[in-house]
């Protein structure tokens, strides 16, 4: 029995703390057998996790699938870069973005979709200075004020 994809999902918690989010987009994930049992597991962490061009594709580096514990002498290396799948005018367009303004690709979130496939929300996106996250934290923190008062 296959499970449904909104209950696996995996985020990136410090990606929206220390970037600005541009552009979201979808891509697929290649993965093996041993892969995509772990992330249904939910098995796999985004904390370091960054997209690099290579060859006119794009890759993750960083993301940390655990090895699958029902797994064999063929179990996958955990920290190994997969392959996004994007189409190719998409591709151009974010590495043209990331070559000219020095912008970055951070991996939002893992997640499985309705048919079962490995997912990945990724944001072309800038990293944040300081006074931007104190910023942030501030706004935040405001807000969870007024929502106290509220409620009361």
């Amino acid at each position: 029995m296959r499970r449904s994809g909104s209950d696996i999902t995996i985020r990136n918690k410090k990606a929206s703390h220390d970037y600005e989010f541009l552009e979201k987009y979808i891509a697929g994930i290649k993965l093996t057998g041993t892969e995509i049992k772990s992330i249904r597991a939910g098995k796999a962490t985004l904390t370091d996790s960054f997209c690099t061009f290579r060859d006119g594709e794009l890759f993750i580096k960083g993301m940390h699938i655990a090895e699958y514990w029902w797994g064999n002498l063929n179990n996958h290396d955990p920290l190994r870069e997969r392959k996004l799948l994007l189409k190719g005018r998409e591709l151009r367009k974010i590495e043209r973005k990331v070559k000219e303004a020095g912008l970055t690709i951070i991996v939002i979130k893992v997640f499985i979709n309705e048919k079962g496939l490995a997912k990945a929300e990724i944001a072309v996106s800038k990293g944040k200075k300081e006074y931007d996250k104190r910023e942030t934290l501030k706004r935040k923190d405001s807000e969870r004020e007024l929502d106290r008062f509220r409620k009361k």
